[in-house]
């Protein structure tokens, strides 16, 4: 549980933790999307390279942003196989016949599956370090000040902002129950560490109900505890901390943006512009296709 960082803020002083909640947010979303436009090794190799300078720059230690990738391993490898056994495309490499199913692993099965990894990897990599360095309390404020035109629609934008803003301070607590069931669990002799994945979800039983109970608990206590402070969620409360765009911010977000060009013309542009070597179905795009030539010439 301790590899969950969404919610999970590393205080130190650095250049990301300074930067505009607003910025980074805007930032977090434009990369996210421009994952989904990398077709290149080359350009995945760069955004690598990209983050791992911003978090170098943040200060959080690469340990703690790399435990978060053990969160989605189940899912990272759920992936993969589907891509590699279920992708018919491309040169067969291994033919494989169980019974009367016929599959194949293909080679742009492979790259199919090594893409979508990556391209995993980079989403929970980047999502991890918005919320390692930026407070809930700036996550919430800055999300109501970007969906503020919503409430011209009449979309209550503060009242899902308070929302979030308790959700995301209840994960910590959250976590720390977890961890407090599951040690006493296991001092009663419940088999939560067992490789059989059967065993294992009926260990968790006894983990998920006292946790469903502390939680509401929780919520009944803070309901009570607003109510008696006589809370108004009222959207015309002030903040503690007003936003204001500095230098650094605008020069951040235009390096970002410039950044995200560049993969698209890596993708529209370079692919278009050079013809990909014929290596039957394993697919060259972008500046795979100039790193190709460049071997070919060196070679």
């Amino acid at each position: 549980m301790r590899d969950i960082s969404f919610g999970q803020y590393y205080p130190v002083k650095s250049f990301i933790h300074s930067l505009d909640a607003r910025i980074k947010i805007l930032v977090t979303f434009l990369f996210m999307i421009s994952v989904f436009f990398i077709v290149s090794y080359t350009m995945f190799v760069f955004m690598y390279i990209a983050l791992t300078i911003v978090i170098a720059v943040s200060h959080v230690p690469f340990k703690i942003v790399l435990k978060s990738i053990k969160g989605i391993l189940f899912l990272l490898i759920f992936t993969a196989i589907i891509n590699i056994f279920f992708t018919s495309t491309g040169n067969v490499l291994v033919p494989i016949h169980i019974g009367r199913v016929d599959m194949s692993i293909t080679d742009q099965g492979i790259n199919f599956a090594i893409k979508m990894a990556m391209r995993f990897t980079l989403l929970v990599l980047g999502s991890s370090i918005l919320t390692f360095t930026t407070t809930p309390t700036e996550l919430t404020d800055a999300l109501e000040f970007l969906l503020k035109p919503l409430t011209y629609i009449k979309i209550p934008v503060h009242d899902l902002a308070i929302i979030m803003s308790i959700a995301l301070r209840f994960i910590p607590g959250l976590v720390e129950e977890t961890d407090k069931i599951m040690m006493a669990q296991k001092a009663r002799g419940a088999d939560i560490d067992s490789t059989n994945i059967f065993k294992k979800i009926k260990a968790m039983l006894p983990v998920l109900i006292p946790l469903f109970v502390s939680a509401f608990r929780r919520a009944d206590e803070l309901a009570d505890a607003l109510d008696a402070r006589c809370y108004n969620a009222s959207s015309k409360r002030t903040k503690m901390k007003v936003f204001k765009l500095r230098a650094s911010d605008v020069i951040a977000f235009i390096a970002v943006v410039l950044f995200i060009v560049v993969i698209f013309l890596d993708k529209y542009l370079v692919t278009n512009l050079l013809v990909a070597p014929d290596l039957g179905g394993f697919e060259v795009q972008g500046l795979d296709i100039c790193i190709y030539n460049l071997f070919r010439l060196v070679g």
